[in-house]
């Protein structure tokens, strides 16, 4: 930064920068290494990012591999295999052909069988040597042991030793594992593009406005409370609040909402958002791993790299595997050597037990299923941060909602007017002049309901604050008080009884009123309250259907809780629960059942941690997304019904796959060993591998199959 030509006039600040972001990135680093795995991970190129190891998942034996080099030997292998197949001993003679003859045509085989040995399954035998020096013997453990002593055996035969060398077999073997090989990579790297995605909608540049005007700097140098200017067209480079212009903004990665969302003043905006038709001027309020997008390529590589206790079984049921299938090797080698005509044979029947054991079915039956389920997940708004949790959701029997911010939006609206010699919208309109001038979330509500209505709200003369009580102001040569309705009584004035029972009814359901005045008597009462989200009700109706209670836990008062469940048709709750009792509370619900919990905020971060399943509201706070096992981007509680509907499908395709799997092995590996050799059947190695990856299609079909499930409620 302090060699000539750097950055010019911004010379000063530019060094200050530079100091501020090092000190940042070290204190970074040093308390939030996830983030800055996070942010490397999403900068590696698809093949590396395949291979990038993300924790000991299923597929570290794939550490330094990509889906293109198994592609390109899959094609070498293809390639080389034909002419073996050709020029085969065993084919000719079962397809009934003499092929062509040269000098040292029985060469072929040998030196084509080598060259694919070496080429083709070096990636293998290098995969075994990891996994036995790592002694978790597995599939590259099997695959290099059957194709090595397929490979010796026929090198063997061409040197001398009596028998049929089976080159084709050994071909085919390898061929047909590049193949799959090259399809589980491909299917995998599918979620890994997500987070690369995800870094690319953040530019690279800002247009940073200072004394001297606009400069172009670098991201990273943002800091809080910069101002950028956005123009039109433009993405946003950091989270923060517009502080001048306005316009609409594209959303869809954040929400899946194509419509814009308009922005102006006092708006909150988010990075990699797409500015539409207007400049921005927006103060910067979270740059880096604090921005809103940075956290969800943290969730998301966190869903991706998190091991759920299904694929540790599938895990675990391969390392038996192989040591079942050795055991099983030398029993059928033994056995063989001993009634078969020789040892051509018993060589033959081991090597097609060592292929028929080969757990690629098993490795790939939950790793499909948890990359097409996390895909869909993110496309309805779902980010799953804990994939245990997330299989444990199907047995939910019970969701308590938080209710402000979650139930509720979190912001008061005009529940009802209730008027007195006058129309509500002349009250409404009166009430909103007077407002216009007040900060109170009360005044704002009744403003946004006048401007709802269309209603023209002038503003007031003589304008005054009375503290602790409301406000006065001049409208038409006529004086007006707004505030408390305590404050008719206080100043001696009038109050009809009909305002009087609209008073009685609306503390009764716990709603927040302010009273219009006149100098002689109460002319209005404006009734308010939370409102509630316009798909709650959708939500607890869904829940209910599919046999899952509602439950309301909140700190409000009970007239309050009442009215919210009344309308919401929820019949269990829990009213002036304390933050601190919020977490009994759900312990008290996990005894009748499995419990899920849905909150917000700070005080809701114990009981997300003590649910069966926790789940946060997207645009809460940073404490209770850190504890939820799950994130619903969209702020709409609709998606728990989704996230529930979705675990249980996938539950299902876990168990689908496990089943089929293992159920393969246990059938094939008899019929590999030569079982039924005394009614003439007999499995080959070749047949045997087309077998498994036959298995293994089936297998990614039916996680595939996962993306035809409905989240939507009935």
């Amino acid at each position: 930064r302090d060699l000539p030509g750097g950055h010019g006039g911004r010379h000063g600040r530019g060094q200050q920068r530079g100091q501020r972001q090092d000190e940042e990135w070290t204190r970074r680093v040093a308390a939030e290494p996830h983030v800055h795995h996070a942010e490397h991970d999403a900068q590696l190129t698809p093949g590396e990012h395949a291979g990038h190891d993300h924790g000991h998942g299923a597929h570290d034996k794939h550490a330094g591999h990509s889906p293109e080099m198994f592609r390109d030997r899959f094609w070498v292998a293809l390639v080389l295999t034909v002419p073996i197949l050709y020029f085969s001993e065993q084919v000719q003679l079962w397809l009934g052909y003499q092929a062509v003859s040269f000098p040292g045509v029985e060469l072929v085989n040998p030196v084509l069988g080598t060259v694919l040995f070496l080429y083709g399954g070096l990636v293998f035998l290098q995969g075994a040597r990891h996994e036995i020096m790592a002694r978790q013997p597995g599939m590259m453990t099997l695959i290099s042991l059957a194709i090595t002593v397929a490979y010796v055996y026929s090198m063997a035969v061409t040197l001398g030793l009596p028998g049929m060398p089976f080159f084709w077999e050994l071909a085919t073997l390898i061929t047909i594992m590049l193949l799959g090989h090259w399809l589980e990579m491909a299917s995998v790297e599918g979620a890994s593009k997500a987070l690369q995605h995800l870094a690319s909608l953040v530019p690279n540049t800002a247009h940073l406005l200072t004394a001297g005007g606009i400069e172009e700097v670098p991201v990273a140098e943002l800091r809080h409370g910069d101002r950028i200017l956005v123009r039109p067209g433009e993405q946003l480079a950091a989270d923060g609040v517009v502080v001048e212009g306005r316009s609409s903004v594209n959303e869809a990665f954040l929400t899946g909402e194509s419509r814009p969302v308009a922005k102006e003043e006092g708006m909150e905006v988010v990075a990699g958002a797409v500015n539409g038709e207007g400049a921005l001027t927006v103060e910067v309020a979270r740059t880096g791993g604090e921005t809103t997008l940075s956290q969800i390529q943290r969730l998301v590589e966190e869903a991706q790299s998190s091991r759920s206790r299904f694929q540790n079984f599938a895990d675990r049921a391969a390392g038996w595997l192989f040591y079942i299938a050795v055991g099983a090797g030398l029993i059928t080698f033994i056995v063989w050597s001993l009634v078969g005509p020789d040892l051509q044979q018993a060589i033959t029947r081991t090597v097609t037990v060592l292929v028929i054991a080969c757990p690629h079915a098993l490795g790939l039956a939950i790793p499909l299923v948890t990359v097409n389920a996390t895909a869909m997940s993110a496309r309805n708004g779902i980010l799953v941060r804990n994939r245990d949790a997330f299989e444990r959701a199907r047995e939910i029997g019970m969701v308590a909602f938080d209710k402000t911010g979650t139930l509720t939006e979190g912001a008061f609206g005009v529940r009802e007017i209730y008027t007195a010699e006058m129309t509500d919208e002349e009250a409404l309109r009166i009430t909103a002049a007077l407002e216009t001038r007040s900060e109170h979330p009360l005044a704002t509500a009744v403003v946004e309901e006048a401007q709802a209505r269309g209603l023209t709200a002038t503003g007031s003369e003589s304008f005054e604050v009375i503290a602790g009580k409301g406000v006065r102001g001049t409208l038409h040569g006529r004086t007006y008080t707004v505030g408390r309705p305590e404050w008719v009584g206080e100043q001696g004035l009038e109050f009809p009884l009909e305002l009087e029972r609209g008073l009685q009814e609306a503390e009764a359901r716990g709603e927040n009123v302010i009273a219009l005045m006149d100098e002689s008597r109460a002319l209005a009462l404006i009734a308010l309250a939370d409102r509630v989200r316009q798909s709650a009700k959708e939500t607890v109706r869904a829940l209910k259907d599919a046999g899952v209670q509602p439950v309301m836990i909140t700190g409000d008062a009970e007239a309050v809780a009442r009215t919210v469940a009344k309308e919401l048709g929820i019949e269990r709750y829990y009213a002036r629960v304390l933050p601190q009792e919020k977490a009994a509370k759900v312990r008290e619900l996990k005894r009748d059942a499995p419990t899920a919990f849905v909150g917000d905020g700070i005080n809701d971060a114990p009981a997300l941690l003590e649910a069966d399943l926790g789940i946060a509201i997207g645009a809460g706070t940073n404490v209770a997304i850190e504890s939820a096992d799950l994130v619903l981007i969209e702020n709409d509680p609709l998606d728990v019904l989704a996230a529930l509907r979705l675990s249980r499908a996938t539950f299902r395709k876990m168990v689908q796959n496990l089943v089929w799997a293992t159920g393969y092995n246990a059938v094939a590996l008899p019929l590999a060993a030569g079982v039924l050799a005394w009614a003439g059947f007999v499995l080959s190695p070749a047949v045997g591998a087309l077998l498994m990856s036959v298995s293994t299609v089936i297998v990614a079909i039916n996680a595939m199959l996962l993306r035809r499930t409905n989240l939507s409620p009935a």
